[in-house]
């Protein structure tokens, strides 16, 4: 599948990289969803956060059970709160699904098969307790983990494995003990259709 600005060969359509090449870089989205320019990821999210592309990933052990992470207490938005297995950015140059398993193991030390897309159109908005602005248009996936969470510390503070129909319960009846992108994107997926069909790969 491809998604806006995803890919190697994407130009930049007259946006220029930042300098620092060391930047970790977000991909700006206009009102069309089309590629309109690349920007420093600290510098991005503020109160009037520019629409970006992301992505969720939810992960499953082989006994069926799911992934949740609590959020490093250092986080510049939502610290120490639970949320999904991983979020991230694509690179400028990266497929999607090579940025999911990028960050997985970066974030979670983990290495993950089937990455396959959950909500290919998911978009959100919402503005954190800081003020900060999450203004992405992040495509969900599922994924399986192959072996155990090793996760970085700076980013993780702690994970549980959970039954899906436990997370379910909690997006709809406790939305605001978990993320507010997680609490809408749980109601909308359905994990038995995945194991059923394969989903659709990513």
């Amino acid at each position: 599948m491809t998604y806006p600005g995803n890919g190697v060969g994407e130009s930049e359509r007259g946006a220029k990289l930042p300098e620092n090449s060391a930047a970790e870089l977000v991909v700006l989205l206009d009102d069309d969803l089309e590629r309109c320019g690349v920007a420093d990821k600290w510098a991005v999210h503020t109160s009037e956060t520019p629409l970006h592309l992301a992505f969720s990933c939810y992960i499953r052990d082989n006994s069926g059970r799911f992934l949740m992470t609590r959020r490093a207490l250092s986080k510049k938005t939502w610290p120490g709160v639970w949320t999904n297995s991983c979020c991230g950015h694509p690179d400028p140059e990266e497929t999607m699904e090579d940025a999911v398993r990028r960050r997985v193991g970066e974030e979670l030390g983990l290495k993950i098969e089937r990455v396959e897309t959950a909500l290919p159109d998911f978009r959100y908005r919402a503005v954190s307790p800081e003020g900060i602005v999450e203004n992405e248009f992040c495509p969900v996936f599922w994924a399986v983990a192959v072996d155990d969470p090793d996760p970085d510390p700076a980013e993780v503070a702690e994970f549980a494995w959970v039954e899906w129909d436990d997370l379910a319960r909690l997006a709809t009846r406790t939305p605001r003990l978990i993320s507010p992108w997680a609490a809408m994107q749980i109601p909308l997926l359905d994990p038995q259709r995945e194991t059923d069909t394969g989903g659709a790969r990513g």
